[in-house]
């Protein structure tokens, strides 16, 4: 099964990421990342697959998935009306006040508990279904107050299930790791221009061959396709903001109007015109 390696882009003094009603029903994507995710999605049957573990859920689900556990999104193949929410949250969030603050420890022992998968029953998905419904509603400083109470009350929960019985291990080092950040933050810095393969494989301290094999065993996917799917995700919030596709294009690195339309269409299935109709109504 190809498992693909996610970026995602927090905001700027931001620790976290919110998506609302990210539409992926159509696309089977089998992927992972270093940020813990929060998903909750409501009013809909699915199925869950995390890790090794794979069910059914009714009605709804709410589930914690540690940093790198590779997840099949929780819409796919779902053809009826739903809501979801996806909280990403940075890998090093409250990480030196955990050591400082003994309040935070029940959240501590739940993000460790994190690398097992945690689902969240009934009474627990009945308690918090409208804050987390709520969170888009709020300011980034309001949002972070949010999250944390949120995961206290799901640290309190005896409501819970693990996904696991043992943790997920983890597919990189630190050593991987390190260099995947470094990639990672070169490409934010430069998508906008053309990116050559050799100064990234410079950068890596490897030989263009040798980076792209590496690149590719890394993540599944090449460095080029990993470029491309970065600037779709900047032109999607792009197109969203009011930008015509043609202004679009270019402030998201593409040189080419119809290179973009089918890079486009090709990685989230629809052209840009169709995605932002569809998003805005």
């Amino acid at each position: 099964m190809k498992t693909e390696l996610e970026h995602i882009q927090p905001k700027q003094g931001s620790s976290l990421s919110l998506s609302v009603n990210p539409d992926f029903s159509d696309f089977f994507y089998w992927h992972f990342h270093p940020e813990f995710e929060l998903v909750f999605i409501d009013g809909v049957d699915g199925n869950r697959h995390v890790g090794n573990h794979l069910s059914r859920f009714q009605g709804s689900d709410l589930v914690l998935i540690g940093s790198y556990i590779p997840h099949l999104n929780f819409d796919y193949g779902i053809k009826d009306p739903y809501e979801k929410i996806v909280v990403h949250i940075q890998q090093s969030f409250l990480e030196n006040a955990f050591l400082t603050t003994p309040e935070l420890e029940p959240i501590h022992r739940l993000m460790e508990a994190s690398k097992k998968g945690v689902a969240f029953g009934e009474k627990t998905k009945l308690l918090l279904r409208r804050r987390i419904k709520d969170l888009p509603k709020l300011n980034d400083f309001e949002q972070f107050l949010e999250l944390i109470d949120i995961l206290n009350t799901l640290a309190q929960s005896g409501d819970k299930e693990y996904l696991h019985e043992h943790p997920v291990k983890n597919q990189f080092n630190t050593k991987d790791k390190n260099r995947i950040d470094r990639i990672y933050a070169f490409v934010d810095e430069h998508y906008k221009r053309r990116i050559d393969i050799e100064e990234v494989a410079s950068l890596s301290h490897f030989s263009k061959p040798a980076f792209c094999r590496y690149f590719k065993k890394m993540t599944k996917l090449t460095f080029t396709q990993f470029v491309n799917h970065y600037r779709i995700d900047k032109a999607k919030k792009l197109l969203l903001s009011g930008k015509n596709v043609t202004e679009t294009c270019f402030a998201s690195g593409f040189e080419s109007l119809s290179y973009f339309n089918r890079t486009f269409k090709k990685i989230t299935g629809t052209n840009p015109i169709s995605f932002r109709s569809k998003f805005q109504t």
